[in-house]
Protein backbone atom coordinates (compact mmCIF):
# COMPACT_ATOMS: atom_id res chain seq x y z
CA UNK A 1 0.00 0.00 0.00
CA UNK A 2 2.87 2.39 0.81
CA UNK A 3 4.40 1.70 -2.60
CA UNK A 4 1.07 2.50 -4.30
CA UNK A 5 0.77 5.74 -2.32
CA UNK A 6 4.30 6.72 -3.33
CA UNK A 7 3.60 6.01 -6.99
CA UNK A 8 0.35 7.96 -6.92
CA UNK A 9 2.09 10.87 -5.20
CA UNK A 10 4.87 10.83 -7.78
CA UNK A 11 2.34 10.74 -10.61
CA UNK A 12 0.43 13.67 -9.11
CA UNK A 13 3.63 15.71 -8.81
CA UNK A 14 3.86 16.07 -12.57
CA UNK A 15 2.32 19.34 -13.66
CA UNK A 16 1.73 20.18 -17.28
CA UNK A 17 1.73 23.86 -18.07
CA UNK A 18 -0.55 24.24 -21.08
CA UNK A 19 0.40 26.65 -23.83
CA UNK A 20 3.92 27.46 -22.70
CA UNK A 21 5.85 24.52 -24.02
CA UNK A 22 7.14 23.40 -20.63
CA UNK A 23 6.34 20.28 -18.66
CA UNK A 24 7.63 20.38 -15.11
CA UNK A 25 8.25 17.53 -12.69
CA UNK A 26 8.25 18.81 -9.12
CA UNK A 27 11.23 16.89 -7.82
CA UNK A 28 11.38 13.32 -6.71
CA UNK A 29 13.95 10.67 -7.44
CA UNK A 30 15.35 12.24 -10.61
CA UNK A 31 15.46 15.83 -9.42
CA UNK A 32 13.41 18.62 -10.92
CA UNK A 33 12.99 18.25 -14.66
CA UNK A 34 11.87 20.83 -17.17
CA UNK A 35 10.93 20.01 -20.75
CA UNK A 36 10.82 22.67 -23.45
CA UNK A 37 8.91 21.91 -26.65
CA UNK A 38 10.96 24.76 -28.17
CA UNK A 39 13.69 26.94 -26.74
CA UNK A 40 13.19 30.68 -26.32
CA UNK A 41 15.02 32.76 -28.93
CA UNK A 42 14.48 36.16 -27.34
CA UNK A 43 14.11 37.63 -23.88
CA UNK A 44 10.46 38.36 -24.69
CA UNK A 45 9.83 34.67 -25.40
CA UNK A 46 11.55 33.75 -22.15
CA UNK A 47 9.57 36.32 -20.18
CA UNK A 48 6.33 34.82 -21.52
CA UNK A 49 7.04 31.47 -19.82
CA UNK A 50 5.36 30.82 -16.45
CA UNK A 51 8.78 29.94 -14.98
CA UNK A 52 9.86 33.50 -15.78
CA UNK A 53 8.15 34.57 -12.55
CA UNK A 54 11.46 33.34 -11.12
CA UNK A 55 9.95 32.06 -7.88
CA UNK A 56 11.44 28.58 -8.34
CA UNK A 57 15.27 28.35 -8.21
CA UNK A 58 15.25 25.05 -10.13
CA UNK A 59 13.34 26.69 -12.99
CA UNK A 60 15.84 29.56 -13.06
CA UNK A 61 18.67 27.02 -13.42
CA UNK A 62 16.83 25.29 -16.29
CA UNK A 63 16.13 28.62 -17.99
CA UNK A 64 19.86 29.42 -17.73
CA UNK A 65 20.63 26.37 -19.88
CA UNK A 66 17.95 27.43 -22.39
CA UNK A 67 19.48 30.92 -22.57
CA UNK A 68 23.01 29.60 -23.05
CA UNK A 69 21.83 27.31 -25.86
CA UNK A 70 20.97 30.49 -27.79
CA UNK A 71 24.61 31.64 -27.73
CA UNK A 72 25.42 29.50 -30.77
CA UNK A 73 22.99 31.46 -33.00
CA UNK A 74 22.83 34.84 -31.25
CA UNK A 75 25.18 35.85 -28.44
CA UNK A 76 23.24 39.11 -27.99
CA UNK A 77 19.93 37.26 -27.42
CA UNK A 78 21.73 34.89 -25.05
CA UNK A 79 23.12 37.81 -23.03
CA UNK A 80 19.71 39.55 -22.96
CA UNK A 81 18.07 36.40 -21.55
CA UNK A 82 20.87 35.94 -19.00
CA UNK A 83 20.49 39.59 -17.93
CA UNK A 84 16.80 38.93 -17.34
CA UNK A 85 17.69 35.88 -15.21
CA UNK A 86 20.29 37.89 -13.29
CA UNK A 87 17.71 40.49 -12.27
CA UNK A 88 19.11 43.48 -10.40
CA UNK A 89 22.74 42.70 -11.32
CA UNK A 90 23.15 42.23 -15.09
CA UNK A 91 26.10 40.39 -16.59
CA UNK A 92 29.37 42.19 -16.02
CA UNK A 93 31.90 42.65 -18.81
CA UNK A 94 34.02 39.96 -17.15
CA UNK A 95 31.09 37.49 -17.06
CA UNK A 96 30.36 38.11 -20.75
CA UNK A 97 34.03 37.56 -21.58
CA UNK A 98 34.07 34.30 -19.58
CA UNK A 99 31.03 33.04 -21.49
CA UNK A 100 32.67 33.99 -24.81
CA UNK A 101 35.85 32.15 -23.82
CA UNK A 102 34.06 29.03 -22.57
CA UNK A 103 31.54 28.74 -25.41
CA UNK A 104 33.62 30.15 -28.27
CA UNK A 105 34.01 27.24 -30.69
CA UNK A 106 32.47 24.95 -28.06
CA UNK A 107 28.77 25.77 -28.17
CA UNK A 108 28.09 22.06 -27.72
CA UNK A 109 28.76 22.64 -23.99
CA UNK A 110 25.39 24.34 -23.53
CA UNK A 111 23.60 21.60 -25.51
CA UNK A 112 25.26 18.93 -23.35
CA UNK A 113 22.91 19.76 -20.47
CA UNK A 114 19.84 18.61 -22.40
CA UNK A 115 18.78 14.97 -22.05
CA UNK A 116 20.02 12.68 -24.79
CA UNK A 117 22.99 14.92 -25.71
CA UNK A 118 26.18 12.84 -25.58
CA UNK A 119 29.62 12.94 -27.19
CA UNK A 120 28.58 10.02 -29.45
CA UNK A 121 25.78 12.02 -31.09
CA UNK A 122 27.75 15.30 -31.11
CA UNK A 123 25.59 16.61 -28.27
CA UNK A 124 22.33 16.48 -30.18
CA UNK A 125 19.56 16.58 -27.57
CA UNK A 126 16.37 14.58 -27.78
CA UNK A 127 13.17 16.56 -28.11
CA UNK A 128 11.41 17.95 -26.27
CA UNK A 129 14.48 19.57 -24.70
CA UNK A 130 14.73 18.29 -21.13
CA UNK A 131 16.91 19.70 -18.34
CA UNK A 132 17.23 18.01 -14.94
CA UNK A 133 18.20 20.18 -11.96
CA UNK A 134 19.22 18.58 -8.67
CA UNK A 135 20.32 19.67 -5.23
CA UNK A 136 22.21 18.09 -2.38
CA UNK A 137 22.59 18.54 1.37
CA UNK A 138 24.86 21.56 0.82
CA UNK A 139 22.65 23.39 -1.68
CA UNK A 140 20.98 25.73 0.83
CA UNK A 141 23.72 26.35 3.40
CA UNK A 142 23.24 30.13 3.49
CA UNK A 143 19.84 31.77 3.70
CA UNK A 144 18.83 33.33 0.42
CA UNK A 145 21.45 31.40 -1.59
CA UNK A 146 21.25 28.12 -3.49
CA UNK A 147 23.79 26.02 -5.33
CA UNK A 148 22.00 23.64 -7.67
CA UNK A 149 23.41 21.08 -10.10
CA UNK A 150 23.01 20.28 -13.79
CA UNK A 151 24.02 17.01 -15.47
CA UNK A 152 26.04 17.24 -18.67
CA UNK A 153 26.17 14.29 -21.06
CA UNK A 154 29.90 14.98 -21.41
CA UNK A 155 30.90 15.09 -17.72
CA UNK A 156 31.04 12.49 -14.99
CA UNK A 157 29.56 14.60 -12.22
CA UNK A 158 26.87 17.31 -12.09
CA UNK A 159 27.97 20.91 -12.51
CA UNK A 160 26.97 23.78 -10.16
CA UNK A 161 25.01 26.96 -10.76
CA UNK A 162 24.61 29.54 -7.98
CA UNK A 163 21.40 31.48 -7.37
CA UNK A 164 20.37 34.25 -5.01
CA UNK A 165 16.94 35.08 -3.62
CA UNK A 166 15.65 38.64 -3.45
CA UNK A 167 13.59 38.68 -0.22
CA UNK A 168 11.45 41.68 -1.19
CA UNK A 169 10.04 39.89 -4.25
CA UNK A 170 10.57 36.21 -3.39
CA UNK A 171 12.31 35.78 -6.75
CA UNK A 172 15.44 33.74 -7.42
CA UNK A 173 18.08 35.15 -9.72
CA UNK A 174 21.10 33.70 -11.45
CA UNK A 175 24.26 34.65 -9.59
CA UNK A 176 27.13 32.58 -10.98
CA UNK A 177 27.35 30.19 -13.95
CA UNK A 178 29.82 27.60 -12.71
CA UNK A 179 29.02 24.79 -15.13
CA UNK A 180 30.81 25.69 -18.38
CA UNK A 181 34.13 23.95 -17.75
CA UNK A 182 35.39 21.66 -20.50
CA UNK A 183 33.65 18.37 -21.18
CA UNK A 184 34.41 15.41 -23.44
CA UNK A 185 34.75 16.38 -27.09
CA UNK A 186 31.93 15.55 -29.48
CA UNK A 187 32.70 12.51 -31.67
CA UNK A 188 33.08 14.69 -34.77
CA UNK A 189 35.88 16.69 -33.11
CA UNK A 190 37.67 13.89 -31.27
CA UNK A 191 40.80 12.91 -33.23
CA UNK A 192 41.24 9.78 -31.09
CA UNK A 193 37.92 8.15 -31.92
Amino acid sequence: MKKLSFLLGAALSVVTLVGCGIIRNMGGLGGHSYSFSSLPNTVEQMEALPEARLTDPYAVAALTVAALARYESSPSDCFAMLNFLKGPEPLSSLEKQQIRERLGGKTYKARSFFAGATPDNNYTPTQPYKVVVTDNSYSYQSEGWATLYLKSGGADSPRPVKLRKKPSTGQWFLNDIQFLADIRLPAAEDKWR
